[in-house]
């Protein structure tokens, strides 16, 4: 294993389903110095395609980013079926109790893979794709340009866990199996940052003290967002995924990576390695989750970090808290200054 030494783009789009830790990620965004958002697609998942695209609008609106194109993608999977969560943790608006302005510019016109594909294009080798949600919009993509896998700096997905097994796979590779597996089966080196280390980013009693100091960006989006109620993380404090996502992008030092083989499993019998022959488990390599009497659910990541396998994805495998909270914090404060 080795620290993340990966790229540090100066283009990224993010693809994402706002969502409370969506919101605290283009926060983030926003306030890293050197980082340039060249757009802003969504998806259903957090809340319904209407509200995530209305949420990402007046995100956008409320931290002085008027300028990156926001661009509506899927509302459904690749499957056919809806992919917003029911009961969502979020709540109803995806944004729990944040209250942002109502006026915002409107989306730009035509469908978020288009726009991927033709950014990408028009940028060859320069943009980081930065997936916060399910893949849907990555994957129709992928399937109407394929050489999109080929022009990307970069690709970093929010998603899988991938160091230990789990009763049930994560929410935005289960919302569209299919198209994670499209994703992660496209032929590019995937960057996936698991929950498992993901959710070891968590927003505990002091970073919210430091979060109250930070004018109206803490006062009415980051306290709000980590203390929504539905997000109770209990005495460590709620997880922030998808801001843990973004610190990777900004600084690879935040994660320990390793090289693997990652399959998605979209149905009985599509993830090798999992009959009665599998010694699986941690110890053998191998980490999934969503194990049912059939076999793992679809959307678990069956992960194999041994050496020498054939690896389509960079992993993480363990995450600085610390210098997490460090880089973000102090890039919170940047922000809240230029904000006032």
């Amino acid at each position: 294993m080795a620290t993340a030494g990966t790229v540090t783009p100066s283009k990224i789009i993010i693809d994402c389903d706002p969502g409370l830790d969506d919101a605290l990620a283009l926060a983030l965004a926003c306030a890293a110095p050197g980082l340039e958002i060249a757009g802003i697609t969504t998806v259903a998942g957090n809340a319904t395609l209407e509200r995530t695209t209305v949420n990402a609008l007046r995100l956008r609106a409320f931290l002085g980013a008027d300028e990156v194109p926001v661009v509506p993608g899927s509302a459904g999977a690749l499957a056919g079926h809806g992919l917003a969560r029911h009961n969502s943790p979020h709540g109803v608006s995806g944004l729990g109790a944040v209250a942002l302005p109502e006026v915002c510019p409107p989306p730009a016109g035509g469908h978020a893979a288009d726009f991927l594909a033709e950014a990408v294009r028009a940028h060859p080798g320069e943009i980081t794709l930065l997936a916060l949600g399910p893949l849907t919009n990555i994957a129709l993509a992928v399937r109407a340009e394929p050489r999109l896998v080929e022009q990307v700096r970069g690709l970093v997905v929010l998603g899988g866990r991938h160091t230990r097994r789990a009763p049930v796979p994560d929410f935005n590779l289960a919302a569209d199996p299919e198209a994670a597996a499209v994703v992660f089966g496209a032929g590019w080196t995937v960057t996936a940052i698991g929950v498992d280390v993901a959710g070891q980013a968590r927003a505990g009693d002091a970073v919210v003290a430091e979060m109250r100091t930070l004018g109206r960006l803490g006062r009415e989006l980051l306290v709000p967002c980590v203390e929504f109620p539905r997000r109770a993380g209990g005495p460590g404090g709620p997880a922030v995924h998808d801001a843990c996502a973004v610190a990777c992008v900004i600084d690879p030092g935040v994660v320990t990576t390793a090289p693997a083989a990652v399959t998605v499993v979209t149905g009985p019998g599509t993830a090798p390695g999992t009959g009665s022959g599998d010694s699986g488990g941690s110890g053998g390599g191998k980490s999934g989750g969503g194990e049912t009497a059939a076999g793992p659910a679809p959307g678990t990541t069956v992960t194999d970090l041994r050496p020498g396998r054939p690896a389509n994805a960079v992993v993480a495998t363990a995450l600085d808290a610390d210098r997490f909270w460090e880089l973000a914090l102090s890039s919170y404060r940047r922000l809240a200054h230029r904000l006032g």
